[in-house]
């Protein structure tokens, strides 16, 4: 039986499939993790910018 043959540029493109099947399931798992440690605070709160205020004691900025 002679020895199995596959082109290099076969092996390529399963390799590059294979990463991209990859970085498409960790990006969708670090969603899904991200959405459960930071649920979003509602959509009232994200139009609203920010404001900081510094702390006379530290010096450090601090959101009101």
């Amino acid at each position: 039986m002679a020895p199995l043959f596959i082109p290099p540029v076969v092996v390529g493109a399963l390799g590059v499939l294979g990463a991209v099947a990859l970085a498409r399931l960790l990006t969708k798992e670090w969603r899904r993790v991200n959405a459960e440690l930071h649920p979003p605070e509602g959509e009232a709160r994200r139009d609203e910018p920010t404001r900081l205020t510094r702390d006379p004691h530290t010096g450090v900025y601090r959101p009101e």
